[in-house]
């Protein structure tokens, strides 16, 4: 092989070299993390209260007047209005599962509909699976409530009506939580704000979660390709 071909050669390695190491800088860039929650509950005196921003989709917790708290929700999207108002926790069950929505999955467990309802006909061969609500804390009489499940897009409504909270977090506001917890659902801004979506460190003694640039859950189980569908 000639020195030029070679020279040639090395000059588009050293090329491609360059353009894969910018891209790969650009993709780590886009794949910074963010917090979907950070919690410091001191459990001294005082009693939890919730309150959600219906306009932000954060809600903010106290423990008396302090801050303990906060977290990306997921409330009801167009059509599944979640309705502001004052309520309170009427009933806590750690491990409930929907009685309207839910998925069809195959005998190998793929997900062919994600966005089923338990009314619906179950196609041939399927099976109808309910949607997992784990941490359930009612607010109304008709099926409303808190509870952990996926937040596809931090910031914006996804439900069907509940108030879906980050899955990692959701046991420990259930833990602090007692049936009789007041909790405010509002169309006024958080305190906080869109700009908790910035990339923040955590701070001592709160505990972070994360979700990808793309609005992702790290820990969320995708089925055939689907992302669980919660209420």
């Amino acid at each position: 092989m000639s020195n030029s071909v070679i020279a040639l050669s090395t000059f588009a390695l050293a090329l491609l070299a360059s353009s894969c190491g910018t891209s790969l800088t650009s993709q780590t860039q886009r794949k910074s993390e963010r917090a979907l929650y950070q919690w410091h509950d001191d459990q001294g005196d005082g009693k939890i209260s919730v309150r959600i921003s219906l306009t932000d989709q954060i809600a903010e917790f106290k423990r008396g007047e302090r801050d303990i708290g906060w977290c990306f929700v997921a409330t009801g999207k167009e059509g599944h209005d979640t309705r502001p108002g004052s309520y309170q926790v009427m009933e806590k069950i750690e491990d409930k599962h929907s009685n309207i929505y839910g998925w069809f999955e195959d005998g190998a467990g793929n997900v062919t509909d994600g966005d089923a309802k338990s009314s619906d006909r179950v196609p041939a061969g399927m099976v109808y699976v309910p949607a997992p609500m784990p941490c359930w804390m009612r607010l109304t009489s008709y099926g409303v409530g808190m509870h952990g499940g996926l937040i596809p897009e931090p910031g914006k409504p996804a439900s069907h009506g509940c108030i879906r909270m980050p899955k990692e977090f959701v046991p420990s506001l259930f833990q602090a939580v007692d049936v009789g917890t007041p909790v405010t659902i509002t169309n006024a801004p958080s305190h906080r704000g869109k700009t908790e979506m910035d990339i923040k460190p955590p701070e001592k003694n709160w505990t972070p979660a994360n979700t990808s640039a793309d609005g992702s859950v790290d820990s969320v189980t995708y089925r055939n390709g689907m992302p669980v569908s919660y209420r």
